[in-house]
């Protein structure tokens, strides 16, 4: 059986804080933050909307681009580490807002890698045939984690969910290979203060990632039986365009064909490659049966790639 994708989606809170904002709330620049990051403003979601809320959005619209009620999903997977609660998971919310009586929910935390491990879950459901239609979400709402006095960390994050729907294709196509991965001894680089505030070491992060990053991508292309040639769209995690950059470079492929929705959004974790993957199919510049590969990294540490040939 091939798995792959039936439906894909997003959303993103309509306020925009941009590199200027921030030069009035912490001694930072737009140049600094533009030249080491590549991001240039971000999403930040308002009060009375949570986690639950953007990916009730985004789950929306992957419904509707696989032409599937609520009632035919069968799981519900969300990769999130800025839960509303505790418990509920945002999952079970989720099968609330959206009426998906017949779907058991569950909750994925592996940080900005989670949407990597969630698909490679629904993977083995559907291939096993314990369920038929797996609807995932990659949501974070960063900014109520994020301490906006910490020039080192507020001028990295955004808000935001990205959705899709797995299911059965056809023959060849959807997910060829996956790999995942951790580091624990990492975790103390990348995490969740006492007093809920996200902390990280960048420079340390920042060697794992121009590591792991090009590395992932290149050993699930290998285990796709596939060359680097013949990538023609690569998905990075969007946390820091010079990361981004190394695992292009080492893949070899032109700047045009790796998304860079960075600059609109920032570091979004969990949301960050839905979001990408979405708005690369919805502009054009991932086409059917293209070969695909996504890529990401985050807290815990872990790591996650998946090369995919688009279609249904």
């Amino acid at each position: 059986m091939s798995v792959g994708f039936l439906g894909i989606g997003h959303y993103v809170p309509p306020k925009v804080i941009t590199n200027n904002d921030l030069e009035k709330m912490v001694d930072t620049s737009d140049e600094w933050i533009r030249t080491r990051t590549g991001i240039e403003e971000r999403r930040i979601a308002e009060d009375d909307m949570d986690t639950s809320d953007m990916a009730y959005n985004a789950a929306l619209q992957a419904l509707e681009d696989a032409k599937l009620e609520p009632e035919e999903i069968d799981l519900i997977l969300v990769a999130t580490v800025t839960p509303d609660t505790p418990f509920p998971s945002v999952a079970c919310m989720l099968q609330e807002k959206l009426g998906a009586i017949n779907a058991a929910a569950m909750d994925v935390s592996a940080a900005c890698s989670g949407f990597m491990y969630a698909v490679a879950t629904a993977k083995q459901f559907i291939e096993s045939k314990v369920y038929k239609h797996v609807l995932i979400v990659g949501v974070e709402k960063l900014s109520k984690i994020t301490d906006w006095s910490d020039r080192s960390t507020c001028v990295l994050f955004g808000d935001g969910a990205g959705s899709a729907v797995l299911g059965e294709v056809s023959e060849g196509r959807g997910i060829l290979s996956y790999e995942l991965g951790s580091d624990g001894t990492g975790g103390k680089h990348l995490y969740q203060k006492a007093d809920g505030y996200l902390a990280m070491n960048g420079r340390e992060v920042f060697k794992f990632a121009v590591r792991k990053m090009p590395e992932a991508s290149v050993h699930v292309i290998e285990k796709a039986g596939l060359q680097k040639e013949d990538v023609d769209y690569l998905i990075p995690h969007q946390a820091n365009i010079r990361i981004m950059e190394a695992a292009r470079q080492r893949l070899g492929i032109s700047e045009d064909r790796m998304n860079q929705s960075i600059k609109k959004y920032g570091n979004t974790s969990a949301a960050s490659i839905p979001i990408a993957l979405s708005e690369s199919v919805q502009e054009g510049k991932i086409k059917e049966d293209d070969n695909v590969v996504l890529v990401g990294f985050g807290g815990g540490l872990t790591w996650g790639s998946i090369a995919l040939r688009w279609g249904k």
